[in-house]
């Protein structure tokens, strides 16, 4: 089991930058690639970045690809999601997931989830 406890999501202005973290407990021995997903009000959730596990491949949504940077620090069993020039549709309820295997990958199904924070972004 790997447990994920997301952290650093607030309200902001558009155009403002935040950092997300998910620190992941438990198993975290084991070769887990890594990825943010986000669900907005009333919308599906959204596979966002993704990592794989050395940390040297990265994977992103076209929207965002150019504005957020995921990395890892294995020290820390800490994932990040760098998020820059925030746009008031970026707003969502973001989450960290973890699975098994090398990855990186852009879909689910992801095995291990946190709870969510949230990102509110103002016009």
């Amino acid at each position: 089991q790997v447990q994920l406890v997301e952290s650093g999501g607030g309200l902001l202005q558009a155009g403002g930058s935040l950092r997300l973290s998910c620190a992941a407990s438990g198993r975290t021995s084991s070769k887990n690639a890594m990825g943010w997903f986000r669900r907005a009000f009333g919308k599906d959730r959204e596979f966002v970045a993704a990592i794989d596990w050395s940390g040297d491949s990265t994977a992103y949504e076209d929207s965002v690809k150019d504005r957020f940077t995921i990395s890892r620090d294995h020290a820390k069993n800490t994932v990040y999601l760098e998020m820059k020039s925030l746009k008031p549709e970026d707003t969502a309820v973001y989450y960290c997931a973890a699975r098994r295997g090398n990855g990186p990958y852009k879909a689910t199904p992801y095995e291990y989830w946190g709870p969510g924070t949230q990102v509110t972004v103002s016009t």
